[in-house]
């Protein structure tokens, strides 16, 4: 293993945490702008940049929340609604980042593989700039209430929804496996 400095973009890789508790210090729209401008140099192939975004601050939180919680069965919402709207109204910033379902495979694959890679960099520029993001994949998403509620069409994937904000809490680094132990080597 090297043991030299890392890059800042090691560092920075190394660093970045999942963030679940935010401040309620409102994010700037021109830092948002400037950070997604920076993800959208993202890899993808010929250049289709297969992203589209849906965000939600201020009081259009109440909106996404509404949202949220009109996608839950009615035993759902009982127990958490209360949890859910004081969660989803003090986070900053709701962003769904949504791409097109092209009906080819390989098409679809790369397009999903694009819109990963753009949120990872869009949560390491934001990580850089002191912002905190989690990347969700809740059930919610795959509701056809919650969908025509945002905006998504038919047709569209919503890749995830990122929650962003400065943080309150920045949890401990968890342990990763190393590479060698996922590694299959043919010489």
């Amino acid at each position: 293993m090297n043991n030299s400095p890392a890059s800042p973009v090691a560092q920075a890789i190394r660093e970045r945490r999942s963030i679940r508790q935010y401040k309620s210090t409102p994010v700037p729209q021109e830092l948002l702008l400037s950070l997604m401008n920076t993800a959208n140099w993202a890899p993808n192939h010929a250049l289709r940049e297969p992203w589209r975004f849906i965000q939600y601050k201020g009081a259009a939180r109440e909106t996404f929340t509404e949202a949220v919680l009109g996608a839950m069965s009615k035993e759902e919402r009982q127990k958490y609604e209360i949890q859910r709207r004081k969660e989803y109204m003090t986070i900053p910033v709701h962003l769904i980042v949504v791409m097109p379902e092209d009906p080819r495979d390989k098409q679809w694959t790369e397009d999903f593989g694009a819109v990963c890679s753009w949120i990872q960099s869009f949560q390491l520029a934001a990580w850089e700039q002191g912002l905190g993001v989690v990347w969700k994949t809740n059930p919610y998403m795959f509701s056809p209430f919650f969908r025509e509620a945002v905006g998504v069409a038919p047709g569209e994937k919503i890749v995830g929804v990122l929650h962003i904000g400065y943080p309150e809490v920045i949890p401990p680094a968890k342990p990763r496996t190393p590479a060698e132990a996922r590694l299959t080597v043919h010489e």
